[in-house]
């Protein structure tokens, strides 16, 4: 006789980019399995694989693009997705920064976790009286970088190349020049002709960006002193 199959329940949450519902289930046994295997590896290609292996097979709503969506819709899919699998609640330990040095463990819960957007975000920024640059939000592959680089600070070529990843397009009233037809080279190049207050621009963009975020108050057993730390990006909340 063969052995029954088990049922997996399914869940629907919105994307925070669009709205659009989107159904899922939590992880399998297999796909933890693979998932802690390429985070033990170290190694940012396997991760990607094995994240983007794992979302699609969670993900239940058809035509949903995983590699096509911003990198906040896939940190608050995967941070749904897991608090299904392994339990809704999170505990982080926080240091409170009344004295610089008190860890003190957090519970959180997965659904007070929301995106926030930061005030006057804007995708497109205005380089002169004419011309304009439209921005994309990062995608897997960010993601990725963003959560579980084991390589430390990413450097001044690091952050170009995350810059130009994300430029769609730039455009006036007579052209429009899209970024998927010019090469890494002339987009670095291009973004090296800005002067301070343009690229002040590009650094609003990704600073208000929607984020993970949530504000949490609690008190140093210590100092008995009430301090609110706000964790903003999913690496913060698995620390």
């Amino acid at each position: 006789m063969p052995l029954p199959i088990i049922v997996t329940p399914t869940y629907e949450l919105e994307l925070p980019s669009t709205g659009k519902k989107v159904k899922y289930r939590p992880f399998l046994v297999k796909e933890e399995k693979l998932l802690v295997l390429a985070l033990e590896s170290e190694d940012t290609k396997q991760i990607t694989t094995a994240i983007r292996s794992v979302l699609k097979s969670c993900i239940q709503t058809r035509g949903v693009k995983v590699d096509s969506l911003p990198t906040f819709d896939i940190e608050f899919l995967f941070l749904n997705i897991r608090g299904k699998s392994v339990g809704e609640e999170l505990e982080v330990n926080l240091i409170s920064p009344d004295d610089g040095e008190t860890s003190v463990p957090v519970t959180i819960n997965i659904d007070d976790i929301k995106v926030n957007k930061g005030k006057d975000h804007t995708n497109k920024i205005k380089l002169d009286d004419s011309l304009i640059m439209e921005m994309k939000y990062p995608s897997l592959d960010e993601f990725v970088k963003n959560n579980f680089d084991f390589k430390g600070e990413p450097n001044v070529d690091q952050s170009f190349d995350l810059i130009a990843s994300c430029i769609d397009k730039i455009y006036n009233e007579e052209e429009v020049w899209s970024a998927a037809d010019c090469t890494k080279k002339e987009m670095k190049d291009f973004l090296e002709q800005m002067n301070s207050l343009q690229f002040k621009g590009i650094e609003k963009f990704f600073m208000t960006m929607p984020k993970l975020s949530h504000s949490i108050t609690f008190t140093n057993p210590n100092t008995k002193v009430e301090n609110t730390v706000v964790l903003e990006g999913l690496s913060s909340f698995f620390e």
